[in-house]
């Protein structure tokens, strides 16, 4: 048996025990373990212990954000936004895409001299043309249709027309735009910042990453985000299902029909129906019928698309990029009738102060009136096929400027005429 010594401490008097060598020993790795233990734990335990489920990861993970072009354009079917480069303002990247610094800064709350980062998105309120402007337009009175009737598509709703979504601005002379490559695949929501939200909110409402949020519209590292600014949702990364070979080889066992399990027997089974004499049910005498009256039935005027605004002459036919409609003449004040039912979806002028009246019939589909007077309908009214709408101007002017236009692209209106 091992003995200890009991000895005396200068300093409180209290026995002092002495331990074996071999003891000391055994108990030296239980002492650095104490010790350890004097600084906090942190330990990550997410889930269970040594198992980490990473299914929500996968279900949230975003792809990237497309690449721009050569202006640092990035094209959807119905709008565009603009990427800005490393020391640009908001005046530098509306002259690369060709639109005016006041309507870029407005439409996204800035400043004209406001800096941007590299990478940060700028929404834009309308179609940026494929060339800077050079000259005029080849509409008459020099105003730009294409880009009038992209207001009325860019403000229109992602699922259903809504009377009066669609604002008129200032329509600046450019020339007419060519196709821009469209991204393929699904449309990113765009997300337009309110007061009181923030990057995180906003990732939350929509279940993405902040991370990736921010790397869509280039935030900075304090994920900072302003009131009236449009933000880009992320995708989510499209996930496909692995299967095995071991897993695609396995039969499937199919059991044929009842099989399993016994069927109870009916109780009619077990003892015979009684026998019943069943009295045939009284015959109803057939009801008296009455002749039915012979309704007209109903007759449309035209069986074409739409109806001609004005019944008169075609002055000058459509050209595809010299003249996007057709020219139909008439006696002056002539009424100028809507060509199928819509929703009064912009009232403007051109250059020359002569009226326009664009309605639209679909989510894309619209047609233009120019060169009229006497405008009877306001913007966000329902208007029906043929319902009068302006009236022709007088003199030698007594002529409507009538034009279809699926999106951006004009449709020959004898198309839809005939």
């Amino acid at each position: 048996m091992t003995r200890t010594t009991p000895t005396r401490t200068a300093s409180r008097g209290l026995p002092r025990i002495m331990l074996p060598r071999a003891r000391l020993l055994a108990l030296l790795p239980l002492a650095g373990v104490l010790a350890a233990c004097q600084s906090p734990l942190d330990y990550d335990l997410r889930g269970q212990l040594g198992a980490f489920n990473t299914a929500t990861a996968a279900q949230s993970a975003t792809s990237s954000r497309p690449a721009p072009d050569g202006r640092g354009l990035i094209t959807y079917p119905s709008y565009q936004v603009a990427v800005a480069q490393r020391g640009d303002t908001v005046s530098d990247v509306a002259a690369r895409i060709g639109l005016p610094p006041e309507e870029v800064a407005r439409y996204n709350g800035m400043e004209t001299g406001d800096k941007m980062r590299q990478g940060e998105v700028l929404a834009l309120p309308r179609r940026a043309p494929a060339s800077l402007p050079e000259g005029g337009s080849s509409t008459p009175g020099s105003v730009d249709i294409a880009s009038l009737a992209g207001q009325a598509i860019e403000t229109a709703p992602l699922t259903s027309p809504n009377p009066g979504s669609v604002t008129t601005t200032a329509i600046q002379p450019a020339p007419k735009p060519q196709p821009a490559k469209v991204q393929r695949g699904p449309e990113p929501v765009r997300h337009k910042v309110k007061r009181g939200e923030t990057a995180y909110t906003i990732s939350r409402l929509y279940q993405v990453p902040v991370k990736s949020l921010a790397e869509w519209n280039g935030l900075g590292s304090d994920f900072a985000v302003r009131e009236g600014q449009f933000l880009l949702i992320p995708l989510k990364a499209e996930r496909t299902a692995e299967v095995t070979p071991a897993a695609a080889a396995v039969p499937v066992a199919v059991t044929e029909p009842g099989t399993g399990s016994e069927t109870p027997v009916p109780p009619s089974a077990s003892k015979p129906l009684p026998e019943e004499k069943v009295e045939p049910a009284a015959v109803k005498p057939a009801a008296e019928t009455l002749p039915k009256p012979e309704l007209p039935k109903p007759t449309r005027a035209s069986s074409a698309a739409m109806a001609y605004p004005v019944r008169g002459k075609i002055i000058k036919t459509y050209s595809k990029g010299r003249n996007d409609g057709i020219d139909i003449a008439a006696a002056p004040g002539a009424p100028v009738n809507a060509a199928e039912a819509g929703t009064v979806a912009a009232i403007t002028k051109d250059s020359n102060n002569v009226p326009i009246v664009v309605i639209r019939h679909s989510q894309k589909l619209l047609t233009v009136y120019q060169n009229v007077d006497n405008i009877t309908v306001k913007k966000g009214e329902s208007v029906a096929r043929g319902q009068r709408i302006a009236s022709l101007r007088g003199g030698d002017d007594a002529y409507v400027h009538f034009e279809v236009r699926d999106g951006f692209e004009s449709i020959d209106p004898l198309s839809y005429l005939n």
